[in-house]
C-alpha cells in the first residue's frame, strides 16, 4: 500500500530539472492520459511516448524546463491524487503558472496509470507563442 510520505518523496523529484528519479518509478508501459483540447492532450501508452511528447516538448519552450511543485496529496488504497503547480517561465518571458491534478494508480510502488488534468488554454497559448 502506498503512503502519503512515499508519494511526497517521489513527486519531490519533479521540483528539479532532473526528474529521472521520478520517472524511474513509472512503468515503461504506463497508460498516461492528458485531458484537454490542447496539443499535449491524448493517451500515451508508454513512458517514453509520454516524456517525448509532453515533458521534452515543454522543456524546449520553458526557460528552466518543466518544474512541478506538489500542493496537495490524497491517498486511497493504491491511488494517489496529486495537485501540482508549475512556476515556470516561457522563452518569451511570460509565466507558465499552470495547475495540475494527476490521478495516479500504483502497483508495487510503481505508477502504472495516470489521468492528468491541466489548464488547456494556458498550454495552448504557451505552445502557440513559443514553438
Amino acid at each position: 500500500m502506498i503512503t502519503k510520505e512515499y508519494v511526497q518523496n517521489l513527486f519531490h523529484f519533479l521540483e528539479t530539472d532532473d526528474n529521472s528519479l521520478f520517472f524511474d518509478k513509472v512503468a515503461d508501459d504506463v497508460n498516461w492520459t492528458v485531458m484537454g483540447t490542447h496539443p499535449l492532450a491524448g493517451t500515451y501508452h508508454s513512458k517514453t511516448d509520454f516524456i517525448v511528447n509532453t515533458f521534452l516538448r515543454l522543456n524546449k519552450i520553458l526557460k528552466k524546463g518543466v518544474i512541478l511543485k506538489v500542493k496537495n496529496i490524497v491517498i486511497q488504497n493504491e491511488t494517489a491524487v496529486v495537485e501540482l503547480e508549475s512556476l515556470s517561465t516561457a522563452l518569451n518571458g511570460k509565466p507558465f503558472n499552470n495547475k495540475y491534478c494527476w490521478v495516479c494508480s500504483f502497483e508495487n510502488n510503481i505508477i502504472i496509470a495516470v489521468h492528468a488534468y491541466v489548464d488547456s488554454a494556458l498550454v495552448q497559448r504557451i505552445i502557440d507563442e513559443n514553438e
